[in-house]
């Protein structure tokens, strides 16, 4: 296992991280009880994973209390991210990013999870209806009071992230750290603007449903997803050029048997050559499921393989992108 400083902290954590949407039994991609959890949780420790992802929303906050569980004495060696403003009850305030809620919900999360302090903190998602000041204000607080020690965000894009950096060095507030985003082979939006602005900016990048919920695991086909599959029941996050998808995958499927390894191990793999990734988060509802994701660290793709995977998946020309990539500065 290789472990990535976290943007331009001096926290160091594992390149695979373990998510928990699969535990406690509301979640549609997953409903395990305690004991398989504990077991997941034994299982990504014992191969060199230290850090674990979860939320307070993740089956109405059942989550964070099951991770809490399954690391027991062993908090102190790992490394939890949790979020915040997704509805984790029926009030009217039990959701977004208000002072109100964030100050709530921080102790909420401490409680379930055991523990008096949160290593990552992350918005889970923008709060068109809180100024972004008071969030980040109320996030500098928690920091201050020492129950979270760094904060993150995900899934805004690369505008609202460049605006709340700016807000918190105006003011001298804890400044978000890193971003966790979806990513992947038949995904690679991210490319276009935010990696440039997190690069620019020096944060840590998680990378959320790196096999794309289940589709580039290889065994969704054109025809149909398996019975009992995630993508049978929940197809998210959504695929919106699906011939294209196939033909990557197809380019995966060649790979993995040049690798004698599973197709997601190609997906994940991937990932990790990827230099601005910091870290992937696998979910899991079976050990067999984790175990083959974990040996995804031990895959060394070739440039020849690398090359073809990024032909297959390359994105589309966009304005202002091909303009900018012109040369037209005779300088250089």
């Amino acid at each position: 296992m290789k472990y990535n400083l976290l943007g331009k902290t001096g926290l160091k954590v594992s390149e695979l991280c373990l998510g928990t949407m699969t535990f406690g039994g509301r979640e549609v991609i997953g409903n395990l009880g305690q004991d398989e959890a504990n077991d997941l949780v034994a299982r990504a420790l014992d191969a060199g994973i230290n850090f674990f992802d979860t939320a307070d929303a993740y089956s109405r906050t059942k989550a964070e209390g099951m991770l809490g569980q399954a690391l027991g004495a062993r908090r102190s060696d790992v490394v939890i991210a949790t979020k915040v403003r997704i509805e984790t009850g029926p009030g009217p305030n039990d959701l977004g990013l208000s002072r109100g809620h964030i100050l709530s919900a921080v102790d909420a999360s401490l409680k379930r999870l055991g523990t008096d302090y949160i290593d990552l903190y992350q918005v889970h998602l923008p709060d068109k209806l809180t100024p972004l000041e008071e969030t980040l204000r109320a996030l500098d607080d928690v920091v201050r009071w020492g129950k979270v020690r760094y904060i993150g965000v995900s899934n805004f894009p690369a505008w609202m992230l460049m605006k709340a950096l700016g807000i918190s060095d105006r003011n001298g507030w804890a400044r978000f750290v890193s971003l966790q985003a979806h990513y992947t082979l038949i995904e690679r939006s991210l490319e276009r603007e935010l990696i440039p602005a997190i690069q620019d900016q020096g944060l840590g990048l998680m990378i959320w449903s790196p096999l794309a919920g289940g589709f580039l695991s290889g065994k969704v086909t054109r025809e149909a997803a398996p019975e009992g599959s995630r993508r049978a029941s929940f197809d998210f996050p959504p695929i919106h050029d699906r011939n294209r998808a196939f033909d990557i995958v197809d380019v995966m499927r060649e790979i993995a048997s040049e690798q004698n390894v599973s197709v997601a191990r190609i997906g994940l793999a991937w990932l990790l050559h990827q230099p601005v990734v910091t870290s992937a988060i696998i979910g899991a509802k079976r050990a067999d499921q984790l175990d083959d994701n974990l040996k995804a660290t031990e895959v060394r793709l070739t440039d020849e393989q690398l090359a073809r995977l990024d032909k297959v998946s390359a994105l589309s020309a966009e304005y202002p992108g091909w303009m900018l990539e012109h040369p037209w500065d005779d300088r250089v």
